[in-house]
């Protein structure tokens, strides 16, 4: 069975061989050092570079046997386009954003529509299209900024998260206007060849909004972005949590994501309670990943496979630092999970 049909049929919950080892990107980015080093990529070049950044998740995809392709490496691409301003980073660190272009909700009018055609959201369709003739048999993954996480990368933080008590007219306008940016995006990404859909809202947890706002501000935007991908491209959605889901109770079976990632502080267990018909994906620690050794990545990695997680996954993003046999250690994992089911 290819990578390719391995991630596409667990997400379609179909039969499978096992289940597969992915880091999706954006906000989950898959990129080491190691691996720049190795192919000769570096950030902060690579942000900008279609065959710089085909080169690094291919690079990453052979040396860790990371099962997918994913990109872009950051969740800055929708807001920069829009109008933020971002800093790409370095070789060690990932884009931020350094200056919001609204000072209050009310400045929808300052905001750009993005345009797919230029900068780095034309870089990643331009990658994932020397994606596609490299390596077909391995599933790229788009990944999206959630409305959330996109609205608090425009305007403060403290304003979005004020408004969603005080001026809630406001903040469903700013989440329409994020949202109709991010499928504009993901819309590009796929019709150049995307075969799943990443969208990572970590602004928007439970911790942060309590389960009431995330039904009426998060939910129906996932849903939709979902919906949309499902209805206009027939491809699937992984949705990632961050923070304790717990606290959202029964709100992550109503996802109409195929896959629900969380990060470290949620048991497998606990993520199939609280989300079931949803394929889980999560949740090794990536502190673990950066400073454990290969032997405490085995045993993770199998604990969570012998929990029955759906994906095998990191629980956020891998740091630069993080060493190449870590992550050996956990794909050497699972293919031997898979070859002794």
């Amino acid at each position: 069975m290819t990578q390719k049909e391995r991630l596409l049929r667990t997400l379609a919950g179909q039969t499978a061989d096992g289940p597969p080892f992915i880091c999706p990107g954006g906000m989950m980015t898959m990129i080491v050092t190691e691996v720049m080093k190795a192919v000769d990529s570096f950030w902060p070049e690579a942000h900008a570079d279609a065959a710089r950044m085909a080169a690094l998740t291919l690079g990453t995809n052979r040396l860790t046997g990371i099962e997918n392709l994913g990109l872009p490496f950051c969740m800055t691409v929708e807001a920069e386009a829009m109008g933020a301003a971002v800093d790409l980073g370095s070789k060690t660190s990932e884009p931020h954003v350094i200056s919001y272009i609204m000072d209050e909700l009310a400045q929808l009018d300052r905001l750009r529509f993005i345009d797919v055609t230029q900068g780095r959201a034309h870089a990643c369709a331009e990658a994932i299209g020397l994606l596609k003739k490299k390596a077909p048999d391995v599933p790229i993954i788009a990944n999206l900024s959630g409305p959330v996480s996109l609205a608090t990368s425009l305007v403060d933080p403290l304003l979005y998260y004020r408004a969603i008590r005080r001026d809630k007219q406001a903040a469903h306008a700013l989440n329409d206007c994020a949202l109709q940016n991010a499928l504009a995006l993901g819309d590009a990404l796929m019709e150049a060849g995307a075969d799943a859909v990443c969208i990572a809202d970590p602004s928007a947890t439970g911790d942060l909004i309590g389960r009431r706002a995330f039904e009426e501000f998060v939910l129906p935007c996932l849903n939709r972005m979902a919906e949309h991908f499902s209805r206009r491209h027939n491809r699937p959605t992984i949705v990632h949590i961050c923070g304790d889901v717990k606290s959202l109770g029964g709100a992550l079976q109503q996802l109409s994501a195929a896959a629900v990632s969380v990060d470290s502080v949620v048991g497998i267990p606990q993520l199939r309670n609280l989300a079931p018909g949803k394929v889980s994906m999560g949740n090794i620690s990536t502190f673990l990943l950066e400073r454990g050794t290969p032997e405490k990545l085995a045993r993770v990695s199998g604990q969570c496979l012998e929990q029955g997680v759906g994906i095998l996954a990191p629980a956020c993003g891998i740091a630069p630092g993080t060493p190449l046999k870590n992550l050996q250690a956990v794909s050497e994992t699972v293919r031997h999970h898979r070859s002794a089911a």
